[in-house]
């Protein structure tokens, strides 16, 4: 069998600064195993496949899945998949958004001065961690308890904690540990000074089938959590931008915007970079 693949580049704000993405289309005979083996093969954060949707007000269908499993919702997989949706002509039954159909159910897509933005999801679990998940939190950080300002389940799909640092600086200096025994979903928040270019550094901890702690260069999902947990706590009260990926040599930047019926939406640039023929599967 012959499916095409497309490598889109998203987040980033120059060309190769984002986090890759695969995105397989013609793939509608693979079984769930193919795909998740072919994702491993490709071994990026995140692996997506384009089919016909199920439900009538949805444009597209995809499949997200990481290395271990399938992912109900991610947001730098919605953006790429409908960058990539749109780049094989695809046309939208609605004029104002592009309706994505996952296992999260539906997700509307706009397009706003150029770049894609996608509806933060409803956080499937929120609230406060327990003593015992916010230790092993920081254990796996290497942080103390005392940097620790505040802690929240976040969780879109993929499983979020996310933990907030007084400063961009404190963030950045974050060493994990290297192997964890156990999942890992850790996502971790600081501010820069006011008048920087961004607003945040955000770092985005997992761990992958082997309990390796990998950290994920630009994180859409984590992004639109962290958005609706600071609006919702008084942190922020204006739109905002997120760098992430510093520390891997990225440039990613994330666009949060609240619209006036308190919608958050997450945007950010979307690039193909190899577009290109898989054979022999």
């Amino acid at each position: 069998m012959t499916f095409t693949i497309h490598m889109i580049d998203v987040f980033g704000s120059d060309p190769l600064s984002g986090n890759p993405l695969a995105v397989v289309t013609g793939a509608d005979k693979l079984t769930t195993e193919e795909m998740q083996r072919l994702t491993r093969w490709f071994n990026l954060s995140e692996t997506t496949f384009l089919l016909p949707p199920a439900h009538p007000q949805a444009d597209y269908q995809v499949r997200i899945f990481t290395l271990d499993r399938e992912m109900p919702f991610a947001g730098h997989p919605t953006l790429g998949s409908c960058h990539t949706w749109l780049s094989l002509n695809g046309s939208p039954k609605n004029a104002t958004e592009i309706i994505q159909e996952c296992g999260a159910g539906l997700v509307a897509i706009r397009q706003v001065q150029g770049r894609l933005s996608f509806a933060a999801p409803p956080l499937i679990r929120s609230g406060a961690p327990t003593p015992a998940e916010l230790d092993k939190a920081r254990q796996v950080l290497g942080i103390e308890a005392r940097d620790i300002l505040d802690a929240a389940w976040i969780d879109n799909g993929p499983g979020w904690l996310g933990i907030r640092l007084a400063s961009a600086e404190k963030v950045l200096a974050i060493d994990p540990v290297r192997n964890w025994a156990g999942r890992v979903d850790i996502g971790v928040i600081g501010p820069y000074v006011k008048g920087d270019e961004a607003a945040f550094e955000v770092r985005a901890f997992f761990s992958d089938h082997l309990g390796v702690i990998i950290e994920d260069p630009v994180t859409g999902s984590l992004n639109a959590s962290l958005a609706q947990w600071l609006f919702a706590t008084g942190i922020v009260a204006e739109d905002y931008v997120v760098a992430q990926g510093t520390r891997l040599g990225r440039r990613g930047r994330v666009y949060l915007t609240r619209d006036d019926a308190g919608q958050i939406w997450v945007g950010g640039e979307t690039r193909t970079h190899v577009e290109g023929r898989l054979h022999n599967l």
